[in-house]
């Protein structure tokens, strides 16, 4: 991605306070969607087609990982190799997300458009946290 891109996207030239705000957007999307799935996990199942129990395993996983995220986005200079961690983990699972839509999930309508929008969503802070990251030098 480009420096002038990224310096729109968030707002600022300085790639450490780039790197800062895609993870804090990362930790509030990740922490309301495990709050959600923690939460009502029954009539989202349903919604979604996707067993209440995976859910809220799920969004008990999503509110922890949020949290660390937020942790990492705190500090004035995020740690490299947490910022990498992260991106990781971001990665394996939007593609662990498509694989359970097509291997294992029987979802609604709703749920197949809800886990690639998702796994887009998440792919998409991977990339914007790799390419700030990057733009750190």
């Amino acid at each position: 991605m480009s420096q002038a891109l990224l310096a729109g996207i968030s707002r600022t030239t300085e790639p450490h306070t780039m790197l800062r705000r895609f993870l804090a957007l990362d930790a509030v999307v990740t922490g309301g969607n495990g709050l959600a799935y923690a939460l009502a996990s029954g009539p989202l199942g349903r919604l979604l087609g996707v067993d209440p129990a995976l859910l809220l395993g799920l969004g008990l996983f999503l509110t922890a990982f949020a949290a660390g995220v937020g942790l990492v986005a705190a500090r004035r200079r995020p740690n490299v190799t947490a910022v990498k961690m992260i991106v990781d983990a971001n990665l394996a699972w939007a593609v662990l997300s498509v694989v359970a839509l097509v291997v294992w999930l029987s979802p609604t309508a709703a749920g197949v458009v809800w886990i690639p929008l998702q796994a887009g969503t998440v792919a998409g802070f991977a990339a914007l946290q790799w390419s700030a990251l990057r733009a750190m030098g």
